[in-house]
């Protein structure tokens, strides 16, 4: 099944652009590549929406190249990116974030 739409909620493109500035930082173009492979990892939610495994109420899939996790609801037909997280981070914050954000998600 695949889904007709795939919408990054305005909290997940903040995580991406924290993400962009933080490995621009560690090298110059590298944030570039981030991006690209994040965003090569949302538009693959257009086939395997629903596929990946459930942690706190929310698809959770592994990026790629990146230890960032991409949380995400699926409703059948629209997948809602919730959030686009560091998986280094303490999973006590980890868990706070999902919970505060998925309060205002529309297919939760």
């Amino acid at each position: 099944m695949t889904a007709e739409e795939v919408l990054v909620l305005a909290a997940a493109a903040a995580d991406l652009e924290k993400g962009v500035d933080f490995y621009e930082i560690q090298k110059k173009n590298l944030g570039s590549y981030f991006f690209d492979s994040l965003i090569s990892d949302i538009e693959s939610l257009r086939i395997f929406a629903g596929v990946h495994a459930v942690h706190f109420g929310l698809h959770r899939m592994l990026s790629r190249r990146f230890p960032f996790a991409i949380y995400y609801s699926y409703d059948g037909h629209t997948v809602w990116v919730i959030a686009i997280l560091d998986m280094r981070r303490n999973p006590a914050l980890i868990r706070d974030q999902i919970d505060q954000r998925n309060k205002t998600t529309p297919s939760a």
